[in-house]
């Protein structure tokens, strides 16, 4: 169809990763007539070089952690140590699974693929593979790549990305982090279950610093307990390559040496050569500006995903990707409330968190107009029978609504969904604690935390 001059698609998306591939669905799914453009593979980073893959090594590296620590559950096993052969075959497999079930469902919703590397060539048309593709509305989805820090080169020797920490062939004996946000706690977490000495370099004054203080002290409390190491409050200032390694320097003066440093201290997007500046799009710092509806300055051309100064998760590249979707099919469509994102650290502990912190909520509210309550998992009994650790931390406005959810223990990823209903249906704590919840399950710490602060308290004291 691309090479049909006389068509014109409803929409031209440039990007198959998480907000592009979900606006073709949906957009499809609704009628639209849809091209997708995609120079990698399908399903962008988050497939083939974010979420899945990271979490698949996070999990074989819990299954290491159970096999050390077995006999505390009565079990003798033995740990002989890492494949890294078998651990990769395991990610790639779960990946390849998914990346065949994701083409077949592009398929079947009859959208055109096109593969190859395309260009935004005025504001109905992309360029790709020597042809023009037209259409009456074009989304960039473009998404993002590790960044670094000016003079500081990733190699991919000494000195990588998260990219290149997906397919080592060997654990580290030892690795520098440089950055203690979401990647680079996850891949420090990861390493430590495979046996590598790890820091974490975090020059504010927390890990996870954009969650809330509690969860942010209860994750390094859990981490020093680990024998993860990590500097806090001082900035990095060079790095350099040593006799069998790599020496980081502080701006306070202080170095730390190891194997390997990785560069996780965040992702930037990708926009430069694409077309974007030439056609009008109004950027900043390489990223697309749009409105609460993800449309640009430039009416026939919007922007999802990492692309656009939101929050860099897969799952807002979908909900954005619909967004774009909906709004063009004309459906009455309703802007994201980012605060009411679930987001959700993988590292062991897991941090988990919907809405606002406290600190936030004060600012918001005024600091007499705020109650918070913590509930300890050590009431928790499926939390007492995993040997996890940690809380549930409730922010309310007083009289009113749950604002915040923050959550830090193992699997409380999997207890964010009804802490995302909590936040986005403004609940009181009343209502909540009216629900009756599973025992023993950890979703129950979710309903012991709104008894508690609904003034009726069970398994906590008064």
């Amino acid at each position: 169809m691309a090479n049909d001059a006389s068509t014109v698609f409803d929409l031209v998306i440039l990007g198959g990763g998480s907000g592009g591939y979900a606006a073709a669905l949906r957009g499809a799914q609704l009628g639209l007539d849809v091209a997708l453009i995609e120079k990698n593979k399908l399903g962008g980073t988050c497939l083939h070089n974010g979420c899945i893959p990271t979490k698949a090594l996070l999990h074989a590296g819990e299954i290491a952690d159970q096999a050390r620590e077995s006999e505390q559950f009565g079990i003798k096993a033995t740990f002989d140590g890492i494949d890294m052969a078998g651990v990769h075959k395991y990610k790639d497999d779960v990946i390849s699974g998914l990346y065949k079930g994701l083409q077949g469902l592009v398929a079947s919703r009859k959208v055109t693929y096109i593969e190859g590397e395309g260009k935004l060539s005025s504001p109905t048309s992309v360029d790709v593979n020597g042809q023009r593709v037209q259409g009456r509305h074009v989304l960039l989805a473009t998404g993002s790549v590790p960044k670094s820090l000016p003079g500081l080169e990733i190699d991919g020797d000494r000195i990588i990305s998260s990219d290149h920490a997906l397919t080592l062939d060997r654990v580290p004996k030892s690795a520098i982090v440089l950055g203690g946000g979401v990647i680079g706690v996850e891949f420090a977490s990861a390493w430590k279950s495979f046996g590598t000495d790890v820091t974490i370099v975090e020059g504010l004054k927390h890990l996870v610093p954009v969650e809330d203080e509690n969860s942010s002290k209860l994750l390094e409390r859990a981490f020093r307990k680990r024998g993860i190491n990590f500097s806090l409050g001082a900035f990095f200032e060079k790095a350099e390559y040593t006799n069998d390694g790599v020496k980081v320097t502080l701006a306070n003066g202080k170095e730390f040496e190891a194997e390997l440093l990785l560069v996780a201290i965040g992702r930037g997007p990708v926009s430069q050569g694409l077309g974007y500046e030439e056609q009008g799009v109004a950027m900043d710092r390489g990223y697309v500006l749009v409105d609460e509806y993800m449309q640009t300055n430039v009416p026939t051309i919007s922007a999802v995903g990492d692309l656009v100064p939101t929050l860099q998760l897969a799952h807002v590249g979908f909900a954005e990707g619909m967004l774009v979707a909906e709004r063009l099919a004309g459906l009455k469509t309703v802007p994201i409330d980012y605060d009411g994102v679930p987001r959700v650290t993988y590292c062991h502990p897991e941090v988990a968190s919907v809405g606002i912190t406290e600190a936030k909520a004060k600012e918001v509210y005024g600091a007499d107009k705020v109650v918070a309550l913590k509930y300890n998992l050590a009431g928790n009994g499926k939390s007492k029978i995993l040997k996890t650790a940690g809380e549930i931390k409730l922010v309310q406005v007083k009289d009113g609504a749950v604002v915040g959810v923050h959550m830090v223990g193992d699997r409380m990823g999997e207890q964010v969904g009804e802490a995302q209903l909590i936040y986005n249906w403004e609940a009181l704590p009343a209502e909540v604690a009216q629900l009756i919840h599973a025992h023993p399950t950890q979703n129950e710490a979710m309903g012991e935390a709104h008894l508690a602060l609904a003034g009726k308290p069970l398994h906590s004291h008064d």
